[in-house]
């Protein structure tokens, strides 16, 4: 059986056979050029998958990174300028920032002798003294009292403030940064530890 397709520009006529043949031939080119594009697709779309699969991994590592770093607190001997150790507690160190830490090297300077038990070079002078002068990590005495009436006895002396006249003036000696160094050690070895006040306490009397 034989067709005519009008189509032709010739106008011969054409085999049914041979049309369906190169038909089938044409969508069989094309059905493999379609699949080539299926195969880069998928494999783009692979390659973009795995990149987010590495972006999200990445993530969830550094994420877990910082909550382990946040997790463990920092030990702060480790950070501290000095230390000191205990005076009730040998087992006990103490940190010390740079302020301290510079207060302590004063104090084991000018006042370790009558506000420590014991020296660098053995026992103090404390205990013949009257009345005894309160040893520096002495809170219980020295917490209720405030950084400014301190400073003043240090600078001033014992009898200037109404207390023992056995306590020097130092202003002469020690810079007003050297003295509220010493207070500031004072306050790290405290013990039971001092808490500072909400408000700034009296400068001239404890209360």
């Amino acid at each position: 059986m034989r067709i005519w397709n009008w189509n032709n520009s010739l106008g011969a006529p054409r085999d049914f056979a041979t049309c369906c043949r190169k038909r089938r031939d044409r969508m069989a080119n094309g059905e493999w050029f379609f699949q080539i594009c299926r195969l880069s697709f998928a494999i783009c779309h692979l390659k973009f998958s795995l990149l987010m699969a590495l972006l999200v991994a990445g993530s969830l590592t550094l994420s877990a990174c910082h909550k382990k770093s946040a997790a463990v607190p920092s030990d702060p001997l480790l950070e501290a300028y000095d230390t000191e150790q205990d005076w009730n507690d040998p087992q006990h160190t103490i940190a010390l920032n740079y302020q301290q830490a510079q207060g302590k090297r004063i104090f084991y300077n000018n006042c370790v002798w009558c506000h420590a038990d014991a020296t660098p070079a053995g026992p103090s002078n404390r205990s013949n003294l009257t009345p005894n002068p309160p040893l520096l990590n002495d809170g219980t005495t020295l917490n209720a009292i405030s950084d400014e009436f301190i400073q003043n006895t240090i600078t001033l002396g014992g009898s200037a403030m109404g207390k023992s006249a056995m306590m020097p003036p130092w202003g002469f000696t020690l810079t007003p940064e050297e003295v509220r160094a010493v207070i500031a050690f004072a306050r790290a070895i405290a013990q039971p530890p001092y808490k500072p006040p909400l408000r700034p306490g009296p400068q001239y009397s404890v209360k």
